[in-house]
């Protein structure tokens, strides 16, 4: 074996051996940084479950025209039937009229008694246009833009309105859950290096003795860093772990809730990919916490 890889065999076992000896604060350690990790992956799993959720709700998205409240039933009609001649082949288009929106308020609303003291129906007719194929925003913003220029067209509601709402809403949870996730990585890289740092101090004699002899910075830094990397791992181990917890605890009602609504949907797991990068960026940040406190730490201790 060459003598530069049976160097960094001796200092991984050496860390492996100082680890457990302390397998207490490492098993502490590893906790804390599992949870930080775990944190906001489980966020954005949460997050992705419900992009999941509302991926084709805007495929479905309807267009509602309310028509003027003095406009006959007969010119809603006509409106109607003229309407579905110039958007043949692109939307269907169903009339709801008067008596009709009377009726389904009642029977939603249950308010059937005080709407019969008003003497008079005061709710309008209304136009509903379903695109025949899924369309984009683009679309239904034409489309809305034809019915607002209609003079018999008091309002017009998309469907889609919410929904963008909705986006944005998680769009901003995504960023929000990224800034703290990086506060959360900033928080394990502190850890580790704080950890780090109370290594150095309890072997100060040692290093002192190793300078002495002449060891190198590099020599004495290797296995401080790899105490780094494998703290780290571990707690990207212990995130992984949290999450398959996660996922055991939460899928079954998920999956049990999205029945009731006729959904296949499924909470989102980190898969295997996911898995391996929660346990390369533990060790990423383990190794970056170690190598910042030994960096500062190293050049302090000089041998007297």
């Amino acid at each position: 074996m060459p003598r530069y890889l049976e160097r960094h065999l001796q200092a991984l076992i050496g860390s492996l051996g100082q680890l457990y000896r302390q397998r207490m604060n490492t098993l502490l350690t590893a906790l804390v940084i599992g949870v930080s990790l775990a944190l906001p992956a489980s966020l954005l799993l949460g997050l992705s479950t419900l992009r999941q959720a509302t991926a084709g709700w805007d495929g479905d998205a309807r267009l509602t025209a309310y028509l003027k409240t003095d406009l006959p039933d007969a010119d809603a009609s006509t409106l109607a039937g003229s309407l579905r001649k110039d958007l043949a082949g692109q939307a269907t288009v169903s009339l709801i009229d008067r008596a009709q929106a009377l009726a389904e308020f009642e029977r939603s609303s249950g308010l059937g008694e005080a709407l019969a003291l008003l003497g008079e129906n005061p709710l309008p007719a209304a136009l509903v246009l379903t695109p025949k194929a899924p369309a984009d925003e683009a679309t239904l913003e034409r489309l809305a833009s034809r019915l607002h220029a209609l003079p018999q067209v008091d309002d017009v509601q998309s469907d889609l309105d919410w929904v963008r709402r909705l986006n944005a809403l998680l769009e901003l949870g995504k960023r929000t859950v990224w800034v703290f996730a990086g506060l959360l990585g900033a928080g394990v890289v502190l850890v580790t290096g704080n950890t780090i740092r109370l290594a150095i101090f309890n072997r100060r004699a040692e290093i002192e003795i190793t300078k002495l002899i002449g060891g190198t910075d590099g020599f004495i830094r290797r296995p401080f860093l790899y105490w780094g990397v494998l703290q780290g791992l571990s707690g990207g181990l212990v995130a992984v772990l949290l999450l398959m917890a996660v996922n055991l605890g939460l899928g079954g009602p998920v999956r049990t809730l999205a029945g009731l609504y006729g959904s296949a949907l499924a909470l989102a797991t980190p898969g295997v990919l996911g898995s391996l990068g929660l346990l390369l960026l533990g060790g990423a940040l383990g190794f970056a916490g170690a190598a910042l406190a030994v960096g500062r730490h190293l050049r302090e201790i000089e041998p007297t």
